[in-house]
């Protein structure tokens, strides 16, 4: 049978491509793409072209239904809805992997399991104690599931950081008492008052040298320093002896650090509505629609958080 996907071209443009995709072979089910998300590594990708060191693949952020079931499976059948696939509207995929997503009444663009999972490990990697002051610099879409994670947490204090004014409000709707504008505020003396809390936990979502920067000027000595966001881009500076004297712990809680299998706990958190995905998908559009956004999301479009594509 014949599907759709697409491609990241060398000047960061998006192109459409029909590809053959025979029956799934032993151990593999066939899936139909419900929806994917719009990872930022996506935007990277098209924002860089060339530049990008590692391109990202075709989504990564999908939800499908089970339409083939081949040889040797056990445990899924037709019908089945999954955390699973990409932009590509047929695909066979290995079950080894596989989750179920329950029947519910939440909307598929809302069940991205995958960037719940993420954060799920980013919030494992705060080692969060009953009593913990927390910020979060950056509050994007991974940024604003990691605040809601803390804010049912068993931390006394939690902050957010942004440059969006609209993406604070958001983190206050989620019950953050606490959310500065570096847009419109001296960053050196926030940071400067910041330190002055003693904070135990900072997690840097930004993906930005500033945010780096911030993040060691906040943290206290012997704190945890929780490298979150990905600077996509060869090099980043930070300066040794500060993280060195201040006995800080830097941990990478990128989804390949994952502490445990995210999946199941993100499914069910989602099932629960302790992650509410609602109010952070601002934009779904069908895949025909996806390179005119991807433009509007590289241009700057006003009150952008977390794109999805609906395939189906």
């Amino acid at each position: 049978m014949k599907a759709r996907t697409i491609q990241y071209q060398p000047d960061g443009s998006i192109e459409f491509l029909d590809v053959s995709v025979d029956d799934p072979a032993p151990h593999e089910v066939q899936l139909k793409a419900l929806a994917c998300g719009i990872c930022s590594w996506d935007i990277a990708t098209c924002k860089l072209g060339l530049k990008m060191k590692v391109p990202a693949p075709a989504g990564h952020e999908g939800v499908g239904i089970v339409t083939k079931v081949g040889p040797e499976v056990s445990g899924f059948e037709e019908g089945d809805r999954v955390a699973a696939g990409g932009f590509q509207t047929y695909n066979n995929v290995s079950v080894r992997n596989l989750q179920k997503i329950p029947v519910s009444d939440i909307p598929v663009e809302q069940w991205l399991v995958e960037p719940v999972s993420c954060a799920i490990t980013g919030l494992d990697h705060c080692r969060l104690k009953t009593g913990d002051r927390v910020v979060v610099i950056g509050c994007g879409f991974m940024g604003l599931l990691i605040l809601q994670g803390l804010a049912r947490s068993n931390a006394a204090q939690v902050i957010g950081i942004d440059i969006d004014q609209k993406r604070l409000d958001l983190a206050a709707s989620f019950g953050i008492k606490e959310t500065f504008n570096v847009s419109s505020v001296d960053s050196d003396a926030l940071a400067k008052e910041l330190a002055g809390r003693h904070i135990d936990v900072v997690v840097d979502t930004s993906g930005s040298q500033q945010g780096l920067d911030m993040a060691t000027a906040i943290v206290r000595s012997g704190g945890i320093l929780n490298l979150f966001g990905w600077i996509k881009g060869e090099t980043a500076a930070f300066d040794p002896s500060d993280w060195h004297l201040k006995g800080i712990t830097v941990i990478n809680s990128s989804p390949s650090s994952q502490l445990r299998a995210t999946f199941e706990p993100a499914i069910r958190m989602i099932r629960e509505g302790l992650f509410d995905l609602k109010p952070v998908v601002s934009h779904v559009v069908s895949l025909d629609d996806y390179p005119q956004l991807m433009r509007d999301i590289v241009g700057g479009v006003p009150g952008y958080v977390k794109g999805v594509v609906k395939l189906a």
